[in-house]
């Protein structure tokens, strides 16, 4: 028996057939004792571990993609539409309020609420979603929403 028929494979699992089976070295002293034989040594490294309908070489489409990219992305902020519709509506009449009491409110700090209405603010879904459910107003767009939707009176006599 030659070299050529005998291969060792490390951290891979072998199935048995009618060729040849391949040895499955676990452990650095067994890898020694292979190098020093002199047995052709192969290593395959594993990828696609678990279940395996997971898309694994998706991810690894996505992760190739990102490495390939020089673009360095700008982080969001909040639109400062928003931020002068937020500062606008805390100081009217019906939901006058300092900045310290809005973010007593919504369970944030008066310096997020500062940012937020000057439009400097990385953008925060949260923060600005518990801010505009208070004010009633759109997260998105900044207007005054109706707090309760017309109402189609419709009585039978």
């Amino acid at each position: 028996m030659d070299d050529w028929d005998t291969v060792t494979k490390i951290g891979s699992k072998t199935t048995g057939g009618a060729s040849q089976r391949e040895t499955v070295v676990r452990g650095k002293a067994a890898l020694n004792a292979a190098q020093r034989s002199g047995n052709i040594i192969g290593t395959e490294k594993k990828f696609a571990t678990g279940n395996p309908t997971t898309k694994s070489a998706v991810e690894g489409q996505r992760l190739t993609k990102v490495d390939r990219s020089d673009d360095i992305v700008p982080v969001q902020k909040v639109n400062p539409e928003i931020g002068a519709a937020i500062r606008d509506r805390r100081s009217k009449d019906p939901y006058k309020m300092t900045q310290s009491d809005l973010a007593k409110k919504v369970n944030a700090q008066a310096n997020d609420i500062k940012t937020l209405e000057s439009g400097q603010a990385i953008k925060n879904q949260a923060l600005l979603n518990k801010v505009a459910r208070v004010l009633k107003i759109s997260p998105k767009t900044g207007k005054p929403v109706d707090e309760e939707p017309a109402k189609a009176s419709s009585s039978k006599k």
